[in-house]
């Protein structure tokens, strides 16, 4: 074991927060502050203080499962499990085709995991049917974000910037529990002058820190934003200069927003109107302001129009694409942005580029070595790729997910799961996924692998191997290595295209992005050692500007300095990471997308004219009760690694329903009484939480569990047209007491 410090990256949400790791004489692995990242300046959250906690054999997967003919799972040799895997995987695909054979991966998979993944699929198993989880996570805020600027990163600023704008409307984000050390940037906008508005169902943590908190009906956000749009109009706060020279569609977007008058608003949300007022003088008095969402407003049957409305507010404003300004989206998981611009989601290529796009065919297949015609075109995304599980597609490949927990009607997913004629998992611990798989695979995590992951801000990042996994662990790249040449076949030496080397995938990563809307191509891992990261889209010299982004401060013009540095020559001198890189004509990434022009044909945004539309399942006498779900501050997702850290679970040992105290009344229950909530599609049960913090109408989930509290057995699968995200955060329940 190395007895060095190794500056690296926290495991989970997307902050990828800077952290030091040690490894101690007892095999353990301390964690200390780095402050030299710019992002979390060394303060981390009890997840990321315990993230080691995972690295131990106590609780990670160690060997090879392989399931026995009594039904259990045993420990097996790598030889004997790859095998099986090729057979199965190989025989499903002779008998039922290759689209039988389905592919779901993960929103924390390295850039380099989910580009080889995405390869895999269409390549060696010439599959279309592939996606991951990353689609329960902003694909609408993505949907929206490429439909008005042409470009979606979640963040087109960085996280430095928040503090210095006037006002930021946060819509359904609670950062103090999601990603704590960014509250701090909140706070320090309210120390330089700023207000916060904070738009949630309940009154989080974060809430109780806002100037002004809005709590709507959930499932309401667009009518939300579309009464405030309203109001900027009335009351002449438009940016007449701007709306002109730098949009299009307004016309439609504003005759749509007037039939959403206050009052109206009022009755649909539960907003009153002196709130809504209040709301667009914060936002429109100070010069700069920014729109933020995150789950709440996007994890909806109608997410995509949601997300556009709270950016019609910024562009009727002039607030994007200006300093100090703009809309963005807190991206969640770890590798959320990084995972879906590289292939492993259902309709794109590497670089973000669009799969039913003959140049990006061409490209992609051109630096793949495989015919353009060879590759299969867009599959079913996550849900209806679940929901097809045992009947089109017969056998599965899944690495870093959980849908037994994470997916809506997730008992209905575990169902088509067990229906599978085969199931191989690859992961670090045996999740619920896992423990119905035929073989488990053992693979690497954050501390015992190199590789590169973007944060929320578009910010690429070198994660470092810090430790030496156990024996009997393996690399996900190794995985398809091994696949791939057992998988050839006729084709033969298909594992060459498949490396092992991170490095050696993230160069061949960089030349497929080259010249796509997400292009990594002047980005090295000496550049990402050096600077602390770079944001993309960051061109090489031959590679241009992005398709469709035109020039300016959106791609400046730059070149990439010639040197090549393998990972034994990184600097290892933490104190030299914020250095700039020097070098003459090096790209300086793109920190501030859209200050010049967006990466739209003609350069200008797109109003989306949007109208309000009730969500897909509203309540009624049977089902009177809201659901919404979320996270709580100590767990992560579906819990799969967190529940297995004792800090953790002693902060948040279970599920829980939090509901107001005149509901609880109408139940008859206390503080902590088993309480049951029922959807049309299953039954929780999880001790009551009894608060004024949330609306009466309303209870709320935390979904990190599986089991009798398992809030995903209650959601609603209902699908955004544009995302096909589903609805997770609105779904009509009744509320039951539990008697003993």
């Amino acid at each position: 074991m190395q007895n060095t410090v190794t500056p690296t990256h926290c495991p989970y949400c997307a902050l990828q927060c800077g952290m030091n790791l040690t490894p101690a004489p007892d095999g353990t692995v301390e964690v200390s502050e780095r402050a030299d990242f710019p992002v979390n300046r060394g303060a981390l959250c009890g997840k990321g203080r315990t993230a080691p906690a995972v690295l131990s054999s106590r609780v990670r997967l160690t060997s090879p499962l392989v399931r026995s003919e009594g039904g259990s799972l045993v420990p097996a040799s790598w030889e004997e499990a790859l095998g099986l895997i090729a057979e199965r995987l190989g025989r499903t695909r002779a008998e039922f085709g290759a689209d039988a054979v389905g592919v779901f991966g993960g929103g924390g998979l390295t850039n380099e995991k989910a580009y080889s993944l995405g390869k895999f699929a269409r390549v060696v198993l010439g599959t279309s049917q592939i996606d991951y989880n990353g689609r329960f996570c902003m694909s609408s805020a993505a949907a929206a974000g490429g439909r008005a600027f042409g470009l979606d990163r979640g963040l087109p600023f960085p996280l430095e910037d928040i503090p210095k704008t006037g006002c930021v409307i946060l819509v359904g984000s609670n950062p103090a529990e999601t990603m704590p050390p960014s509250l701090r940037y909140f706070t320090e906008l309210k120390e330089n002058g700023g207000t916060l508005i904070v738009i949630d169902p309940r009154r989080t943590k974060t809430a109780e820190q806002a100037d002004l908190h809005l709590a709507p009906r959930p499932g309401t956000d667009l009518a939300l934003a579309l009464g405030l749009l309203h109001l900027i109009v009335a009351e002449g706060r438009t940016d007449e200069a701007y709306i002109q020279e730098r949009t299009t569609g307004w016309e439609e977007t504003r005759a749509a927003a007037m039939a959403h008058w206050p009052e109206y608003v009022e009755r649909i949300t539960g907003v009153s109107v002196p709130q809504l007022r209040e709301a667009v003088e914060l936002f429109c008095a100070p010069e700069a302001a920014m729109v933020l969402t995150a789950r709440g407003p996007e994890q909806q049957s109608k997410g995509t129009d949601t997300v556009g409305a709270w950016i019609n507010l910024c562009l009727a404003t002039g607030r994007a694409g200006r300093p100090l300004s703009g809309y963005g989206c807190l991206t969640g998981q770890g590798n959320g942005q990084g995972g879906r611009e590289h292939g492993q989601k259902a309709d794109q290529l590497p670089g973000y580029r669009k799969l039913t796009d003959p140049a990006a065919r061409a490209h992609v297949a051109g630096v793949w070595g495989v015919d353009p015609d060879s590759l299969p075109g867009p599959g079913r995304s996550a849900y209806e790729l679940l929901d097809a599980l045992g009947t089109d597609i017969r056998s599965l490949l899944l690495m870093g997910s959980n849908p037994v927990v994470s997916a809506p009607h997730a008992a209905h997913v575990e169902e088509r799961i067990r229906s599978l004629d085969f199931l191989a998992v690859c992961d670090v611990v045996l999740s619920e996924t896992a423990a119905l798989a035929d073989v488990v695979l053992p693979v690497t995590q954050w501390a015992e692998e190199t590789g590169t992951t973007t944060n929320l801000e578009g910010r690429v990042l070198l994660r470092r191997r810090a430790i030496t996994p156990p024996e009997g662990v393996r690399s996900d790249l190794e995985v398809m290595h091994e696949l791939a040449a057992r998988l050839g076949g006729e084709r033969g030496g298909l594992e060459k295209g498949f490396p092992v080397d991170p490095e050696e995938v993230f160069e061949e990563l960089r030349r497929a992005s080259a010249g796509g809307p997400a292009d990594y191509s002047g980005i090295t891992y000496r550049r990402l050692a050096e600077e602390n990261g770079v944001f993309w889209p960051c061109p090489a010299p031959a590679a241009g500007p992005a398709a469709g982004t035109g020039t300016g401060p959106l791609h400046p013009a730059g070149t990439e300095d010639s040197g090549d540095a393998t990972l034994d020559t990184l600097p290892g001198d933490p104190a030299r990471a914020g250095e700039p890189r020097t070098g003459t004509g090096v790209h300086p990434g793109t920190p501030r997308l859209f200050l010049d022009r967006f990466a739209t044909e003609d350069g200008r945004a797109r109003f989306a004219p949007v109208s309000h539309r009730a969500i897909a399942e509203e309540p009624d006498d049977e089902y009177p009760v809201l659901l919404t779900t979320g996270r709580v501050v100590a767990q992560y997702q579906s819990g799969a690694q967190t529940r297995r850290v004792d800090e953790l679970n002693a902060a948040a040992p279970g599920p829980f329903v939090e509901l107001h105290p005149r509901l609880a009344e109408r139940l008859g229950v206390a503080e902590g009484d088993p309480v049951a909530v029922v959807s049309r599609r299953g039954r929780a049960v999880a001790p009551g939480r009894i608060t004024t913090a949330i609306r009466p109408d309303t209870v709320f989930m935390p979904f990190h569990w599986a089991g009798e509290g398992r809030a995903n057995t209650l959601t609603n699968p209902a699908l955004d047209p544009t995302s096909r995200m589903p609805e997770f955060k609105a779904c009509a329940v009744r509320v039951e007491a539990v008697r003993p």
